[in-house]
């Protein structure tokens, strides 16, 4: 019967212990009970929401479980806090883990280098072409091979033409008449013998009838078969049109000489690249024959048209060439730098994230935060940066390695802050309309029996 006793006195005492926690369990006004466990292990800090842990996309304002069964885990306000939108926190051990890496901003000089091929050409000024301007028979060829080098003067060949027989006898009349009657003392016959001499010689030298035989023709005053044609500059015999004994006609091209002593080269930009190239401007130019050597040349010419297939502007550049160590139709390959600012803000070409309609950077804010920067870039030097015409100051800190994971964590981060905002605009609307529909004038004061309500008791 004792054993009885005691054994319905700790059933009570368990039973009123049960109560007892659940009534310390609420508030005053009967509210809910104290923090999960999940509030506990936070050490009192504030839940945000609640996410899956394998889909961070699955965001809830309670627990529970996820779509693939898992417990959904908190978020709390100060892991998500950063200064700035779309900003991220990464764990210092994890940053290292990854390999991030960043670099300063700097102010640098910004040139815009351009490459292209170019193809090496005659310089059309120094290219002469030489013709008979009378017809007639090829006796005698002094420069007979094709690519003999040639003096301004030398002799080229010797030409048999009747009307330059004809001219001579001419020019010989003309010195014997005024040999006759140029000392007569009537002055209009002496003129006259002086004016035909004239016209005699001047068709001679519209012949280009060399001066030594014109002067040979007076000292001897013998009509000369042959005539020669001589270089009218130096150069080398690019094209030889003639052989011996061949017969030429006014205007036919006998030799094309041209003077390798400055040279051209064409090259190709394309348009965009056309408002960094001025005439004046220095190039550099390399060939794959000789390696190890730079030629300095500059822009002496840019055609005021565009090629309609290429899309691309063609450009002269003159170079010396007093060595002929460049030859026409050889490819080289040119450079020609640009410069746009002596001193501006420079970003590494590393660092940019470039969508297409964005470029952005990562800038380091220190202890493991980061945050997304639209830049706006201008031109690209050749030693790997980009100028940075907006969006950077000097003494930023960029990331040159693992954006790509930091920015895909920045944009999960402000595609979450979307939806939570949306949640939370949707929640207000909605209570909104509830209190919308409700109806005041339906309920009867009248009818409700005060007495009925269990008003708990003021103390």
């Amino acid at each position: 019967m004792k054993k009885l006793f005691y054994i319905i006195i700790a059933v009570i005492l368990i039973a009123a212990a049960g109560a007892g926690g659940y009534f310390l369990g609420k508030d005053k006004r009967g509210g809910a009970p104290v923090k999960s466990t999940a509030d506990a292990v936070g050490g009192g800090k504030k839940i945000k929401y609640w996410k899956a842990p394998m889909d961070p996309t699955y965001i809830r304002n309670e627990p529970g479980k996820s779509p693939m069964g898992m417990d959904l885990v908190p978020v709390y306000e100060d892991e998500e806090e950063t200064s700035s939108k779309g900003a991220v926190k990464i764990d210092p051990v994890v940053v290292q883990n990854i390999g991030v890496r960043t670099a300063i901003v700097e102010r640098r000089p910004i040139s815009r280098m351009i490459r292209t091929v170019g193809l090496v050409a005659y310089d059309e000024k120094l290219v002469t072409e030489v013709q008979s301007k009378t017809d007639g028979w090829i006796e005698k060829l002094y420069v007979d091979v094709t690519g003999q080098p040639v003096k301004k003067g030398e002799i080229l060949l010797e030409i048999y033409s009747p009307e330059l027989v004809a001219t001579q006898e001419e020019y010989l009349v003309a010195l014997e008449y005024k040999d006759k009657v140029g000392k007569s003392p009537y002055g209009l016959i002496a003129g006259g013998a002086d004016s035909l001499l004239q016209s005699a010689l001047k068709r001679l030298n519209y012949f280009d009838v060399p001066a030594h035989q014109i002067e040979d023709l007076e000292k001897e005053r013998k009509i000369m078969k042959t005539l020669h044609i001589h270089a009218p500059n130096k150069g080398i015999v690019v094209e030889k049109h003639i052989q011996e004994g061949s017969y030429v006609k006014p205007g036919m091209a006998l030799y094309t000489i041209a003077d390798l002593s400055k040279i051209w080269v064409y090259a190709d930009i394309y348009e965009y690249e056309l408002p960094w190239v001025k005439v004046g401007q220095k190039v550099k130019m390399t060939l794959s024959y000789y390696p190890g050597k730079q030629f300095v040349g500059k822009v002496a010419y840019i055609y005021p048209f565009l090629e309609a297939k290429t899309r691309t502007v063609k450009i002269r550049l003159e170079f010396n060439n007093i060595n002929q160590e460049l030859k026409p139709d050889m490819y080289a390959n040119v450079e020609i730098d640009s410069v746009v600012s002596g001193s501006d803000i420079a970003v590494p070409s590393e660092a940019l994230i470039r969508s297409g309609e964005r470029s952005l950077v990562l800038v380091s804010m220190g202890d493991g935060k980061f945050r997304p920067q639209d830049v706006t870039i201008g031109v690209e030097t050749g030693d790997g940066y980009y100028q940075a015409l907006e969006g950077l100051k000097e003494g930023d800190r960029v990331v040159l390695s693992s954006q790509f994971l930091i920015d895909s964590e920045s944009r999960l981060k402000a595609a979450i802050e979307k939806m939570l905002e949306a949640k939370s605009v949707s929640g207000k609307k909605e209570a909104a309309d509830d209190m919308t529909g409700m109806d005041m004038s339906d309920m009867d004061m009248d009818d409700m029996d005060m007495d009925d309500m269990d008003m708990e008791e003021t103390p």
